[in-house]
């Protein structure tokens, strides 16, 4: 496993449960009672108006835990800029010079390390965030049931039932959440500055620059960009594509006899009766009965949580996890290490096939790979770049539009405007080419497909410049283009030009060190996979998403695996031209 975990508790096995004979809504851990029709929703299902509060139960449930995400994440996110940020201007002043890394924050090569370790850590959030959520928004509503005098039992917490005499007001919180933009990782209010990071930084250089002013004030101003820098890329992620287990259960497989409440009561209800019990009731949790203390926007404190540093150890409920006490030896956070693992190894083999001309092969375990790690959108880019092979254009499409539901990224956009142009869907293939200019000014590649795709005319008056610069890095339209569908304003190609924000000057000459090109790269990890493991063998198939290694049948072998593996802590910066 990667040093991230290597903490990492082993929990205990988890004990065997009886099955109860309540049916498949059964409330496991309530003694034995008799059925009253006025608790006991499993018994029938859900009336209309039920089944309308339960709808709007999981909907805030929804967009609450998006919030906490968001919130817990950008956390995450201030520590990474604290702690691993130093670091990394270091390495890369060290090789380029002490101006390298505020002269280059905004190339494709810094931004590109970001969107990797950004993207291995969020995959994390749905299985960090989902319990924690789940728990403050329970107590969100039985904060709400207790101010409007809403019975709570001790046993069992909330029922869904006794919520309908107040569905409007529901209703009417659900609808303010609705109207709110989804929320941006920004850094959080009320952490300070990046003080600790600057000193621990400039007290590094010392060693090599000296005492000198010159190099402390390019160095804080790559800090500061870098930093900066962090947090554009970060707003390229949609939270709303991550967390999808709990996002299934909430849109699909919500429980439907009217009883949600009575389900979350049980597992919640012990837990919230414990806190009020050892640290009482946080101020403002009488009056808002959002449950956070200080409005949708988070707790507001100092004592803010970073999931993505705690031990990750709360007991699995997976059913294939609770029979087999030998499946039972891994922490949640090594089990999402392996499902990683499992997802690459499917990946690889997919790019074989790929190389060999196999495209229906490739798909195929690029598909296994998503079904295994579906929080990774590379593995939707390669099957889009599968199935642009075999002109399979609305399957590329939609492969597309689910990597970019994750992350508005380059390849994404360029590769479904390679699909909508296919399907002569030239304005919407345009629209694409514009996305990967706003991510990415300097790409040639989506210039000149733009000046294909558009006919041919006299340019805009009103930008010149723009347009002969164009014109002089391209080719002339392509024939294909006449014979498509147009957009509705063909006159100049340089109206789908986005216009891009210069980058800030620098507040001092550059230097020569300041043009060399460096490359950031991760470096590999090498993990011993024993030999009988069926996921790892070529011809494997895709299993649960959580099975675990098993470990009783283990013949003594194993085979070393090497996988990328981005992350903050391990990468190397080298100086590949001055």
């Amino acid at each position: 496993m990667p040093a991230k975990y290597s903490h990492v508790k082993k929990r205990p096995a988890v004990p065997k449960k009886t099955p109860s004979s309540s049916g498949s809504h059964a409330h496991t851990n309530a003694e034995p009672h008799q059925p009253n029709p006025q608790v006991d929703k499993s018994l029938y299902k859900a009336t209309p108006a039920e089944a309308q509060l339960e709808r709007t139960i999981a909907r805030i449930i929804l967009i609450r835990f998006e919030q906490d995400i968001v919130r817990l994440f950008s956390t995450h996110l201030s520590c990474v800029a604290l702690l691993h940020l130093p670091t990394f201007v270091l390495r890369c002043v060290t090789v380029g010079g002490p101006s390298w890394v505020a002269a280059n924050t905004d190339s494709d090569e810094i931004k590109d390390f970001f969107r990797g370790a950004i993207a291995m850590d969020l995959r994390q959030a749905g299985d960090r965030v989902a319990t924690k959520s789940v728990l403050w928004t329970y107590t969100a509503l039985r904060h709400f049931a207790k101010s409007n005098g809403v019975p709570i039992c001790q046993r069992r917490g909330l029922h869904s039932h006794h919520l309908l005499p107040h569905y409007a007001a529901l209703k009417a919180h659900l609808d303010t959440l609705e109207a709110q933009h989804p929320p941006p990782f920004a850094k959080p209010p009320h952490l300070g500055p990046m003080s600790e990071g600057i000193r621990a930084l400039e007290k590094t250089c010392e060693t090599k620059y000296g005492k000198g002013p010159d190099w402390r004030l390019r160095v804080r101003e790559g800090y500061d960009r870098a930093c900066a820098t962090l947090w554009d890329v970060a707003r390229e992620f949609d939270v709303r594509g991550y967390g999808l287990v709990l996002r299934e259960k909430l849109t699909s497989n919500w429980c439907d006899c009217g009883c949600s409440t009575d389900h979350l009561g049980e597992v919640c209800e012990k837990t919230v009766r414990m806190e009020e019990e050892e640290s009482g009731v946080r101020p403002g949790k009488e009056r808002e009965w959002d449950g956070r203390g200080s409005g949708v926007s988070g707790w507001g404190t100092e004592e803010e949580e970073n999931m993505w540093e705690v031990d990750f150890d709360f007991a699995n409920s997976d059913s294939e996890a609770k029979h087999d006490p030998a499946e039972c030896d891994m922490t949640v956070a090594e089990l999402i290490e392996w499902r990683y693992l499992r997802a690459e190894r499917e990946k690889e083999q997919g790019n074989i096939a790929f190389k060999k001309g196999e495209f229906a092969g490739a798909i195929e375990r690029y598909r296994n790979a998503y079904r295994i790690e579906p929080e990774l959108p590379r593995y939707q880019l390669n099957i889009a770049a599968a199935c642009l092979k075999m002109n399979d254009y609305v399957e590329a499409e939609k492969a597309c539009d689910l990597a970019l539901g994750q992350h508005r990224s380059v390849k994404g956009y360029w590769r479904r405007a390679q699909a909508r142009k296919a399907q002569g869907r030239i304005e919407d293939a345009l629209k694409d080419l514009r996305d990967v200019l706003r991510l990415q000014p300097s790409n040639a590649e989506a210039m000149a497909e733009i000046m294909n795709l558009c006919p041919p005319g006299p340019l805009a008056e009103h930008e010149p410049a723009a347009s002969s610069s164009i014109a002089s890095s391209s080719s002339q339209p392509s024939s294909s283009s006449s014979s498509s569908k147009k957009p509705p304003a063909p006159s100049a190609f340089s109206s789908w030009i986005p216009t891009v924000k210069p980058p800030k000057p620098l507040p001092f000459p550059r230097t020569k060190t300041d043009d060399r090109k460096l490359k950031v790269s991760s470096i590999p990890i090498t993990v011993d996979i024993p030999d009988n493991l069926p996921f790892f063998s070529s011809d494997s198939g895709v299993e649960s998403k959580n099975k675990r290694p098993p470990s009783s049948s283990f013949s003594g072998y194993t085979i070393p695996q090497t996988f990328s593996y981005p992350c903050w802590e391990r990468y190397m910066v080298q100086k590949i031209s001055d």
